[in-house]
């Protein structure tokens, strides 16, 4: 399980909180198998894209790349400032999976 944080096919997925982002990365690997980074650093292995798929829906996570404005706007969210997290590595990347949401009111986390 590779440290790499910027594969071509990762996929993010996001759940809302009161005012809390929490993200997993969903990664197909070559043999089919999926594995989802949580917020917690743990990656958990799915045998298929879909078995993990569901996982994260059964949790209440919502795919980001098929989110659109109206999506967020029901949770609270600008579609345009939802970005996933960044890091070198998964050490640095699991600080940054839960994020504070701005209050709209004041435009302070």
């Amino acid at each position: 399980m590779s440290d790499e944080t910027n594969h071509d096919n990762d996929q993010w997925w996001l759940a809302a909180l009161p005012r809390m982002i929490v993200w997993s990365r969903l990664r197909v690997l070559d043999s089919g198998v999926a594995e989802v980074f949580d917020c917690d650093g743990r990656i958990n292995v799915y045998e298929s894209e879909d078995v993990a798929r569901a996982a994260l829906m059964d949790a209440e996570f919502r795919a980001l790349d098929g989110m659109d404005a109206e999506d967020a706007e029901v949770w609270g969210l600008d579609l345009e400032e939802l970005e996933p997290p960044r890091a070198e590595d998964d050490d640095t990347l699991r600080e940054r999976m839960v994020q504070p949401v701005k209050n709209p009111l004041t435009g302070r986390d």
